[in-house]
């Protein structure tokens, strides 16, 4: 099917001219306790397929035609996508912004400290859309995160409001859950999306993403970046790793369709990323140009899988990631261009929905040559919203500058902005959970977690350790997390059984840290990607438990005492261990 893309890039390129924290995670699906002496089975390569989605024929849903001449599903059909009418309500909206105005509608933008004022004020002055929260951004004290955050969330809502703007702020978090996790406590801690590929339900999946969206909300977000439907090659992926459900195209696919429709059930806008497909690439877009060098079929039966199953199902949002596709065009990463977005995304794939850039400072983008400026030429790309550019207001001022001198045209702009403002709305009809929702599914959480846990050797279902455990390796946080589950279940800590946790030390956006690079002892743990097992030994167990949060190390403990048989099976080969190893 992209063979047609092949040779209409050209004809398209001739007419066009930090690092995240560390969090923890949770893998859901009920965790079987039927005891076993067998050891963990080892199926072919070809590993259990992911659980299927029954759906029914759909019925021909509504559709809206835009200026740009394409027709989108709209309502019900969709995964959180507005209605015919909402779009149009949004299109007169947004038609009575002036120029600037309409040039700041586009642009969501970071911002400093925990201090919601500044944030307010540049949204207010600049007419931008939104803010992203980043790290940073998040009090240290948990007893502050809920107050602030919310004092946050309202203080750029109303300064949309005050510059007359009739509609919901672009509040927007990165809250993927595992490694990538901005708001950790008092926010019940989820899953890495490997874990949840290796539970293989599809189910848990959606529900772990209400639940999580269900917290975003109560806070006063109304976007989260999520979920990564990335499909890794493996230790070769130094920016995706666990955030990918694995390295089965239909195995990311139906996990990162479940993620979409739970956080839409919760009423938060879901950006599916990293387009066309970040996890194949050995280099890391944050730190500079990542070339994307497999041709049109590799990416048809790889990467772009669980790209068309999520338009096919109606996602609202996509991120493109700052690859340069090679086969497409190879001069420009994808957020700049347009053989990729519109020719590749829009055209040949059919998605209609909002396209969010990654984050514009990131090197990747810093970094590339070009007359125009990045805004702009992401505009002109096919992009709807600029995230994070790093001087917001010159690229208003571009915007502008573009808008008058007739580089853009102020009618795709209008249609840009409409499509986010009538998603805002639209989602915003869930109603908002008040802070009550906040670290309410604690057990949700540590059945998430212990849905995904996967045990490569030793017996399944069987204590794995004696009355006691010496913990080392992993992080400060790491032991003491373990320790407090151990004692919790009435193990002891100190001496005995040795368990020792290895970390990610490699792995580059994904943050990964802790821990020696592999391990050796009576049982070895990894805390995020489960690589290191591959050249780790253990004279009992070797375990892949994706996170290094208080509810995976409880569900840790389950199965270290035999409580429960490990049930996850991996998503992704590990070493001599293939895809569906596990006792699951």
């Amino acid at each position: 099917m992209l063979a047609a893309v092949a040779g209409a890039a050209l004809l398209l390129s001739a007419c066009s001219g930090s690092g995240p924290e560390v969090a923890e995670q949770d893998t859901t699906g009920s965790a079987t306790s039927a005891p076993t002496t067998s050891s963990p089975t080892a199926p072919s390569t070809a590993g259990p397929a992911g659980p299927s989605t029954a759906t029914e024929e759909p019925t021909e849903p509504p559709t809206t035609t835009s200026p740009s001449g394409l027709t989108a599903p709209t309502g019900d059909e969709g995964i959180g996508l507005p209605s015919a009418e909402e779009l149009e309500a949004a299109r007169v909206d947004v038609a009575a912004l002036d120029d600037r105005q309409l040039a700041g509608q586009l642009i969501v933008a970071a911002y400093q400290g925990t201090d919601p004022t500044a944030a307010a004020a540049l949204v207010r002055d600049q007419h931008l859309g939104g803010v992203i929260t980043l790290g940073a951004n998040v009090p240290e004290s948990v007893a502050d995160r809920v107050p602030q955050l919310s004092a946050l969330t309202a203080a750029v809502q109303g300064a949309v409001m005050q510059d007359g703007r009739d509609w919901p702020a672009f509040l927007g978090i990165d809250q993927e859950g595992g490694p990538i996790t901005r708001v950790g406590a008092p926010l019940d801690r989820w899953p890495a999306a490997m874990s949840l590929g290796a539970s293989r339900d599809t189910d848990l999946a959606r529900e772990v993403a209400t639940a999580s969206g269900d917290q975003l909300r109560a806070l006063g977000y109304t976007v989260v970046f999520a979920p990564d439907a990335d499909v890794t090659i493996g230790p070769q992926d130094p920016t995706i790793g666990a955030r990918s459900p694995g390295t089965d195209p239909q195995v990311v696919a139906e996990i990162a369709v479940a993620q979409a429709s739970g956080f839409s059930d919760a009423g938060i806008l879901p950006v599916v990323k990293h387009f066309p497909g970040h996890g194949s690439i050995t280099a890391d877009s944050h730190l500079g140009a990542a070339m994307q060098t497999a041709d049109l079929a590799t990416l048809e039966g790889r990467d772009l899988v669980p790209f068309r199953s999520a338009i096919d199902a109606g996602v609202p949002a996509i991120m493109p990631g700052h690859i340069v596709v090679e086969a497409i065009d190879p001069d420009r990463p994808a957020t700049l261009s347009h053989p990729v977005l519109s020719g590749l995304l829009r055209e040949e794939l059919g998605f209609t929905g909002l396209v969010v850039t990654d984050a514009l400072n990131m090197g990747a983008i810093t970094e590339a040559s070009g007359v125009q400026h990045p805004a702009v030429a992401a505009l002109l790309a096919g992009v709807d919203v600029l995230l994070m550019p790093p001087d917001p207001v010159g690229s208003v001022d571009a915007i502008v500058f573009a808008l008058e001198g007739g580089t853009l045209e102020r009618a795709d702009l209008e249609e840009s902005a409409a499509r986010a403002v009538a998603m805002l709305r639209h989602n915003q009809t869930v109603p908002t959970p008040d802070d009550s929702v906040i670290g309410s599914a604690h057990d949700l959480s540590v059945r998430a977690a212990a849905a995904g846990i996967t045990q490569l050797s030793g017996p399944c279902g069987q204590p794995l350790v004696g009355d006691s455990i010496q913990i080392s390796g992993g992080t400060e946080g790491d032991r003491a997390n373990l320790a407090s589950a151990a004692r919790a279940a009435g193990l002891g800590t100190g001496s005995g059984d040795s368990v020792v946790l290895v970390g990610g030390s490699t792995y580059q956006a994904g943050g990964g840290p802790g821990g020696p690079g592999t391990g050796s002892g009576d049982v070895v743990v990894t805390t995020d990607r489960p690589y290191p097992l591959a050249d780790s030994s253990a004279d009992t167990a070797l375990i892949a438990a994706y996170g290094r949060d208080p509810a995976t190390m409880e569900a840790l403990v389950q199965v270290l005492l035999g409580e429960v048989t490990a049930p996850g099976s991996l998503s992704t080969p590990v070493g001599d261990y293939p895809i569906g190893a596990g006792c699951g």
